[in-house]
């Protein structure tokens, strides 16, 4: 295993002579291997090895053990250690995170503010490596996620992705070194485990050297991954102007997407599959594709732009609503009516042959407004399970000459009412309803 370490590392360039590399030591047996190796390889690759170990306090008695068994492993082998404690489940809860993200959030945390000017050395090896391709392929992603893990990112190395947990499971019997297991590694509550103990051995039964094929595999991907990296990079630095990206018709699609990645991740924009499908096309045949809040692309001649465009409601007609006749536009009469019934088909045959919509106005909250259309208008719809964008259905469903004049309500929670739309799923009458608010609009 020692032989497949050391090529690993000279393959990828992850280490220097001089350089000081910190191992992330859980006491499992992926980074106890991983200290071993890096510590008998030291000599050979002139590195100074130290460990540091996160205690998330997760599991009580057990986190302390770990601790315990790690600080004890490099205090026989005369290895630099610390130790970091952190509150996993509190952050978690703060932040809103799975406690595995918040894990991982803290502990790169941490690697990060002890490891200045040195090198973090993880464990991650070829089966985490496949889990990983495993887990982006199910949620969706390009050759980079399906590449998996990068042997290195910034000061972080992996230098056991080129071996199995079997090889080092044998290796740390060899060295008759025992280590510690975490218990929450045989639960099937974890994503991560559910695909490491049903997934993986289900394409074992396919291939039992599933693991090992991988290995090569994966690095394949990473080499052409790496190539279309250089090719983006040449390509961002000649085309980038600020926050325009000039030109981009003259490359791949796969690099124009790359470099449009980079500009909205660079921008701390967020981005999708259908995103950068949708922001390439108006990259060639021009448009304008909203990104987030008022931030925007802007598709010209091959060229796209992030832009900022501030909503103009200066123009905003709005009045508060009234029942009865509503004027907001020259030769429309919005009406509103109060109906008491406790049978909604009797009305609806009463007023078969009209146009109208029915509220449940003992749902309608504060102040109610009858107003023009406004930036940013969103209503969820009764039926649906989810919000829609007003001018999107706009653009879909309602003729150009009839839009200037379309009436919305809103009250203190927002809009109840959309013409010609709908209403809102809050506001809508049920078995339950009494008070109905008629609205029907008249145009001369």
């Amino acid at each position: 295993m020692l032989d497949k370490v050391y090529s690993f590392i000279q393959k990828y360039d992850m280490l220097k002579s001089g350089d000081t590399v910190v191992c992330g030591l859980s006491g499992g047996a992926d980074s106890v291997a991983l200290l071993l190796a890096l510590f008998s390889l030291k000599d050979r690759l002139g590195i100074q090895v130290e460990a540091l170990h996160v205690n998330h306090c997760l599991r009580g008695a057990e986190s302390d053990r770990d601790e315990h068994f790690c600080r004890e492993l490099c205090k026989r082998k005369a290895i630099v250690f610390n130790a970091v404690s952190c509150d996993v489940s509190g952050y978690a809860v703060k932040n809103s995170l799975s406690v595995e993200e918040a894990a991982r959030k803290l502990r790169y945390s941490v690697f990060k503010e002890y490891t200045a000017h040195k090198k973090i050395a993880t464990a991650h090896n070829a089966n985490d490596a496949l889990e990983t391709a495993i887990l982006n392929l199910a949620r969706g992603t390009g050759i980079k996620g399906i590449a998996s893990i990068p042997p290195v990112r910034d000061n972080i190395v992996r230098p056991l992705l080129g071996v199995t947990r079997a090889e080092i499971e044998e290796f740390l019997v060899k060295e008759g070194q025992d280590y510690v297991t975490d218990s929450t590694n045989l639960s099937d509550d974890y994503t991560r485990n559910k695909i490491r103990h049903k997934i993986v051995p289900l394409l074992g039964e396919l291939n039992s050297s599933v693991i090992e094929t991988s290995i090569n595999s994966l690095n394949t991907l990473r080499d052409e991954n790496a190539f279309i990296e250089s090719v983006a990079n040449d390509a961002y630095s000649s085309c980038l102007k600020g926050k325009k990206l000039l030109d981009l018709g003259k490359y791949a699609p796969v690099i124009r997407k790359r470099l449009i990645a980079r500009l909205l991740s660079e921008n701390g924009l967020p981005y999708s599959h259908k995103r950068l499908e949708e922001a390439d096309s108006i990259a060639l045949n021009g448009g304008k594709l909203n990104i987030s809040s008022q931030i925007y692309l802007l598709g010209t001649d091959g060229s796209i732009e992030l832009i900022k465009i501030v909503p103009d409601n200066d123009n905003l007609i709005s009045k508060p609503l009234i029942i009865g006749e509503n004027r907001i536009y020259a030769g429309c009469i919005l009406f509103c009516e109060i109906i008491q019934c406790d049978d909604l088909k009797k009305i609806e045959t009463v007023n078969k042959n009209s146009t109208f919509y029915l509220l449940d106005y003992d749902k309608i909250r504060g102040r109610t407004v009858v107003r023009s259309r406004k930036f940013g208008d969103r209503i969820k719809l009764r039926g649906r399970d989810f919000t829609s964008s007003i001018k999107k259905m706009i653009n879909e469903k309602i003729p150009a000459e009839k839009r200037r004049t379309l009436h919305f309500i809103e009250d203190e929670e927002g809009t109840v009412f959309a013409e010609m739309i709908g209403i809102a799923d809050r506001a809508a009458p049920d078995e339950n309803t009494v008070h109905f608010l008629k609205v029907c609009i008249k145009r001369s």
